[in-house]
């Protein structure tokens, strides 16, 4: 028994130095957690949160939007005859992504943000776009509530007093909490000439939106004022995020609602109350001005006018076309270093109404049944600036990875949200695997035979299987190998693969120190390895 208790000892003692050297050699880089994400240098459609894991993770931008290089984002979707939202159509973009509501702001300049103290800010789990929202009656409707003014401060603005209006878009997304009658979303005031009122109001009635025009559209040709009065056709769900958009088309008059996409209502500020013609073309008032969630409770996020009659827009929280990031290159320390495996653990998030679901995992192919997935590419070589020449290989976290190699590594990683576009995928961490490279070694018994203003030089050649070449150092002052009186330059000299040569043309009566190092080839540049076992000789007149 107890002979039987020591053979099991020893042969767990055996497996476990066994496993530990399958790993000797290996070093780790880490990308992400706790080193961060400084290493990425390129991100497309690709935001930072931190309230989905312990450390930051990166996933895909949450907006209904496609994001430019630029950083506007803007509804998209089947366009057919109206214009797509550009940067240039953009008057107006209130995103409440800062962090307190003092810092609201229209990131165009076009207006001016006026926010009561009664608004607050959330953070992206309770936002429906970006890393924010704005909550208005935290504890329910109240007639009496301050609003958030907006108003113009540019003569550019498009609401700025006396513009006339051709095409807009006016877009935002709600959650209500209640929809009580009477509250009120949005509304638009200014002064008509004559004292008129001009205004636009968006409020809730029987749980519905109904919309209200009052002096907006001017009159032509001596015509009678025109108002306009619609509701939304579907009831509005509390505690649920929708989308609304109007649009008006100056070419033939037509106003239109789409809530999450859909129609809910088509009129004309025409005559005939039909496409015509004869358009009445909104005119501004003056002393003119937004309210933006006085009498309403629930959250608002992603406010936004644009100067043309946009085409139908997507609701999905995110891109079809997902996102990459691309990172720095980076640094393993020596040329010809070897991939060995890249370790990544990440997984899916998604925010359903205001509660976040997560699915972590680590390592494998990163597809989940939703059809959100990352997909992981690599790329390596000895200069970080040619990078760019090398094509990307593609691989799966934890899985071996071989033939690339170099000192310089970078990672591509390409992000798709879930066919719905409500979940991202997410990535917490990066561990680069890699063996550095190893020079060569150096070429055994190096002998050297003066000579009459020569010495001859002979060696083995090095076992390393990769040695294309060899270096003759020379020089006589010893530990320093750096001479130049050779005929053949100055040391070192580049001798090829041969193992002999002949070093002519030293002085005669010197000492001369000699040294020899075997190099390979790792990414076109020159791997050295260390240097042979010194030798010495004293080239002298009349030796042969």
């Amino acid at each position: 028994m107890k002979k039987s208790l020591f053979i099991t000892q020893i042969v767990y003692i055996f497996l476990f130095i066994c496993g530990s050297v399958y790993a000797v050699g290996e070093k780790t880089i880490s990308l992400g957690a706790g080193a961060a994400w400084k290493s990425v240098e390129n991100r497309n459609g690709i935001t930072e949160a931190n309230s989905i894991r312990p450390h930051p993770v990166l996933l895909l931008s949450s907006s209904t939007a496609v994001t430019s290089a630029a950083g506007y984002q803007a509804a998209y979707g089947v366009w057919g005859n109206f214009s797509a939202l550009t940067e240039s159509a953009l008057d107006l973009a209130v995103s409440f992504d800062e962090r307190t509501p003092e810092l609201f702001r229209d990131s165009t300049g076009n207006y001016r943000l006026f926010v009561p103290p009664e608004v607050e800010s959330v953070d992206r789990v309770l936002a429906r776009a970006g890393s924010g929202a704005a909550l208005f009656g935290r504890y329910g409707y109240d007639p009496d509530s301050t609003p958030i003014v907006i108003q113009p401060e540019s003569r550019d603005a498009l609401f700025a007093p006396g513009s006339r209006i051709k095409d807009f878009t006016i877009e935002f997304w709600m959650y209500p909490l209640n929809m009580e009658n009477g509250e009120q979303l949005l509304s638009w005031t200014s002064i008509m000439p004559g004292s008129r009122a001009q205004r636009i109001d968006c409020s809730v009635s029987k749980n519905k939106l109904k919309w209200s025009f009052l002096n907006f559209f001017a009159p032509i040709n001596g015509s009678k004022q025109i108002n306009i009065d619609f509701t939304s056709l579907t009831p509005i769900v509390p505690k649920t995020w929708s989308h609304h958009l109007i649009r008006f088309d100056a070419s033939t008059g037509m106003l239109e609602y789409i809530v999450d996409g859909k129609g809910e209502s088509i009129v004309y500020a025409t005559i005939t109350g039909r496409e015509s013609s004869e358009v009445h073309i909104p005119v501004v008032g003056d002393n003119g001005r937004f309210l933006l969630g006085g009498r309403f409770s629930g959250f608002i996020d992603e406010f936004k006018i644009h100067s043309v009659c946009a085409g139908r827009s997507s609701i999905q929280r995110y891109a079809s076309g997902g996102g990459r990031i691309e990172t720095k290159p980076v640094d393993l320390g020596t040329v010809s270093s070897g991939i060995v495996r890249i370790n990544a653990c990440g997984g899916r998030t998604s925010i359903r109404g205001t509660s976040l679901q997560n699915e972590f995992r680590e390592n494998g192919r990163f597809k989940f049944s939703d059809d959100a997935e990352m997909n992981f590419f690599v790329r390596a070589g000895e200069n970080p600036y040619s990078l760019d020449k090398i094509p990307w290989v593609i691989f799966t976290p934890g899985a071996d990875i071989s033939g690339v190699r170099g000192r310089y590594v970078q990672i591509a990683v390409d992000f798709y949200p879930s066919a719905d576009g409500e979940c991202s995928p997410y990535l917490e961490q990066m561990n680069i695997v890699f063996l550095q490279g190893e020079a060569p070694l150096p070429p055994r018994n190096l002998t050297a035979v003066a000579k009459d203003g020569c010495v001859q030089l002979r060696w083995k050649q090095s076992s390393s299987t990769g040695t294309v070449g060899y270096l003759v150092y020379y020089s006589a002052v010893r530990g320093d190998y750096f001479g130049n009186d050779s005929k053949l330059g100055p040391s070192p000299i580049d001798v090829g693969i041969t193992t002999s040569i002949n070093i002519d043309g030293l002085k005669n009566g010197t000492l001369y120190y000699f040294r020899v190092a075997a190099y390979d080839l790792a990414g076109g540049s020159r791997n050295i390895g260390d240097f042979s076992a010194e030798v010495t000789a004293r080239p002298l007149m009349g030796l042969k």
